[in-house]
């Protein structure tokens, strides 16, 4: 295989690198970056790597490369490669919503790819989570209405973002203004701009993207965003309302068998999903699960998630390993 990955200096592409080094992937590998970092070398399972320009990337012939560069190089750039025969799995936003373009959760809808899909949408951190933990009940009890909140990692913003924090943390004020207002010992209900109906382009991301891996249309979503001041992952209180009554230890059971999921939910003896046991593991946990006793057949639940992660490199590089073993090149 011979495998690029374009945007290898961010977040994203060092979280690639830790879990390719744990693969036993061919060492065929190209990596990529902005301008500024092309000469520079990286290192990667004892071996010398140097960072070249995307117009020598595309040279490569590659059977396959990770976009997480940002939707403007995505869009620019991943046509030109997909039409060489090289496979893109793109983790921006750019192709998310197109109609000719899957948007894949591997333990979902990766069954939907075919050989001709050389354009791969990877769905945004905060929707990965929450599908995950929807989709397996959708099935049995048929959901209805989605009433999400997220708590999102200042990981999901970037490099930028965690410096601000940590210069507010640890001098009371930071030089880096990534959001409007500070984000030490703070919350902001501000995830990505906002948009005429009022709602941030995060929140509509959540709607919109579910509907599209849960391919119904039919349920009702509505989500609100929020960025808080954590390092390890990004949270979620989730209101799912389904077409019949759901019984609980049903529900815990279904989603203790679902692969990617853990249940972590014994509220009495402390045991909940949380950012700090979240960080730097490839799973969705999920807790809290109880019902509500405010409206027929609904259930709120608590889902945590590192955004880098399976929010993102992990899930990419699973829709890498389905297109190996399903002999995609």
């Amino acid at each position: 295989m011979r495998l690029g990955i374009v945007g290898v200096t961010g977040m994203v592409g060092n979280i690639f690198l830790n879990i390719l080094e744990k693969k036993h992937f061919s060492n065929d590998l190209y990596f990529s970056a902005s301008d500024k970092s092309i000469g520079k070398k990286i290192f990667f399972k004892k071996k010398e790597y140097k960072i070249i320009g995307i117009n020598e990337l595309i040279l490569k012939k590659l059977n396959v490369v990770l976009f997480s560069a940002g939707s403007k190089v995505s869009k620019k750039w991943a046509p030109i490669f997909a039409k060489n025969g090289t496979f893109v799995i793109d983790n921006s936003s750019a192709w998310r919503m197109d109609k000719e373009k899957k948007l894949i959760v591997p333990e979902i809808n990766a069954s939907f790819l075919r050989k001709k899909d050389k354009i791969i949408a990877n769905p945004n951190c905060s929707t990965i989570q929450l599908v995950m933990v929807l989709y397996p009940l959708h099935i049995k009890y048929n959901i209805t209405r989605v009433i999400v909140s997220t708590y999102q990692s200042v990981t999901g913003t970037g490099k930028k973002a965690v410096n601000q924090l940590n210069q507010e943390q640890s001098k009371g004020f930071s030089k880096i203004k990534v959001y409007p207002h500070p984000i030490y010992q703070n919350v902001l209900p501000h995830c990505d701009s906002f948009i005429e109906n009022g709602y941030s382009v995060e929140e509509m991301k959540l709607i919109n993207e579910t509907k599209k891996i849960m391919n119904d249309q039919n349920i009702s979503i509505t989500s609100t965003s929020a960025r808080v001041p954590v390092i390890g992952g990004h949270s979620e209180s989730v209101n799912i309302t389904f077409k019949e009554k759901p019984e609980l230890n049903d529900i815990r059971n279904i989603l203790k068998n679902t692969k990617g999921v853990v249940v972590q939910d014994k509220p009495k003896e402390n045991i909940y999903p949380m950012p700090i046991f979240s960080y730097g593991k490839d799973e969705v946990f999920v807790g809290r699960i109880r019902e509500d006793f405010s409206f027929p057949n609904s259930i709120n639940l608590w889902i945590v998630s590192d955004n880098l992660r399976k929010g993102a490199a992990t899930n990419a590089i699973q829709i890498l390993e389905f297109l190996l073993d399903n002999n995609f090149f």
